[in-house]
């Protein structure tokens, strides 16, 4: 079973070519700990696309010796960048709780390890969600989902 975990609070979601040269998905970004030092990236989950390997698509953007902390600051530079001059076709939710199955943890180098105010790093994939079912999983915001993965580019 994958780690887990939840939280709530402001999600950046932002369209997201992964797989050069037509292959988007749909990314998200929150914080979650103390002052929000862990960076919270993410990709909404969608059936006709590929899941999102966000240290993959780093690696891909990077020279072939860049090591896991140069992949980790990429990252937080696309997530913040997404943040902060938002592309159209970007959704920003101010408050809105979600779910995270993790894939991997990383710590960024740049600033002395600390980038963009986040010390570390999570990425996996983020459900967002309306409460607990029955059993106490976490229960999608169908309603929100659905408009995340309309946020997906139309290729002609």
């Amino acid at each position: 079973m994958a780690r887990e975990m939840t939280g709530e609070g402001r999600v950046t979601l932002f369209p997201l070519l992964h797989m050069w040269p037509d292959v988007y998905g749909v990314g998200a970004y929150a914080s979650a700990g103390h002052f929000g030092t862990t960076a919270i990236v993410g990709y909404i989950p969608i059936p006709e696309v590929p899941d999102v390997s966000w240290l993959d698509v780093a690696a891909r953007h990077l020279p072939a010796n860049a090591d896991p902390a140069q992949r980790a600051d990429w990252i937080l530079c696309t997530a913040w960048s997404a943040r902060t001059v938002p592309k159209p076709g970007s959704m920003n939710l101010p408050s809105v709780a979600w779910h995270l199955e993790i894939d991997a943890r990383a710590e960024p180098r740049g600033n002395g390890g600390n980038m963009y105010g986040h010390g570390s790093l999570l990425v996996g994939r983020m459900t967002l969600v309306d409460g607990v079912d029955d059993t106490g999983q976490p229960k999608p915001d169908e309603v929100l989902m659905k408009q995340a993965r309309e946020l997906l580019p139309v290729l002609a």
